[in-house]
């Protein structure tokens, strides 16, 4: 598994930016690609090897996305599922959520999921 990846945007996927040695992974963009399981499987299984190998240090998730289809929610689903279960062990992870103010839609996802995590999980909105 390398430490470090790059997923440059496309017009129906967003962009990817793991960061091993922060500790930080970034998505942004728009999220609807035909298979959003093939898409996000390199970048779930980066988080389960960063959560595996990295000894205690955190991870900090930076999401900016401006859409997502169900599909893609539900991958984001299966990766807050790895943050719970890692911070439920006492790992340190958290995500910042950007959203555009005139996007009330991503806001209200957004807020769904933090529902449902225990973690830290701020969201911001972003002009």
């Amino acid at each position: 598994m390398t430490t470090s990846f790059n997923i440059p945007p496309s017009q129906s996927t967003p962009a990817i930016s793991a960061d091993w040695d922060a500790g930080v992974l970034a998505i942004s963009g728009d999220s609807y690609p035909e298979n959003s399981f093939d898409f996000f499987t390199a970048t779930i299984e980066w988080i389960e090897s960063f959560l595996a190998a990295s000894g205690n240090r955190a991870l900090r998730l930076d999401l900016s996305l401006v859409y997502m289809n169900t599909s893609s929610v539900k991958a984001m689903m299966d990766i807050f599922d790895l943050l719970e279960e890692a911070h439920a062990k006492g790992r340190a992870v958290s995500v910042d959520w950007y959203y555009d103010p005139r996007n009330e839609r991503v806001e209200i996802l957004a807020e769904e999921f933090r529902e449902d995590c225990s973690f830290p999980f701020n969201i911001t909105a972003r002009n």
